[in-house]
């Protein structure tokens, strides 16, 4: 597994891309992103609490819970599905107009391996460092979901 950091201002806004080589065929890793059972066991989402329309347009909602127990809910839809290899999902942030969109990008390196790539680009840089460390996370559960066996039919 590897991790690459690369964060970049752009335009007006922040922003950053995690990269990480995934142990995982990419069809794997999209059920992963978006089956609500999956997602809730390495997304730090409260059981239960996850729904997915996966469709352009689709809307999604879960309630994450931090590692201190603090639970907030999220909201938003997806922007652009082209399974299995990009995902663009927006996401409700309160007092803005627009939602933040983040792209996860897939990309299989041989018959077992998929490069993951997650995008997204901020207001501020505060913003995107929060984003950076939230996506940080993401990857960290994922990649100990798929080592664990998680997904595989």
């Amino acid at each position: 597994m590897s991790t690459e950091q690369t964060p970049t201002a752009a335009g007006n806004g922040f922003s950053y891309a995690l990269t990480r080589t995934l142990d995982a065929p990419a069809s794997q890793v999209w059920q992963a992103w978006t089956t609500p059972d999956q997602y809730a066991q390495w997304a730090y989402a409260v059981p239960g609490s996850v729904e997915m329309d996966v469709r352009p347009g689709g809307a999604w909602k879960a309630t994450m819970r931090t590692p201190d127990g603090t639970e907030f809910p999220l909201t938003g839809s997806y922007i652009e599905v082209a399974e299995p290899s990009r995902l663009t999902v927006g996401m409700d942030v309160p007092g803005r107009p627009d939602p933040a969109a983040m792209t996860v990008e897939l990309a299989e390196q041989g018959p077992r391996n998929t490069v993951i790539t997650l995008r997204q680009t901020c207001d501020t840089a505060e913003e995107r460092d929060g984003a950076e460390q939230g996506s940080g996370m993401l990857l960290d559960g994922l990649t100990g979901f798929l080592a664990g066996g998680g997904g595989r039919g």
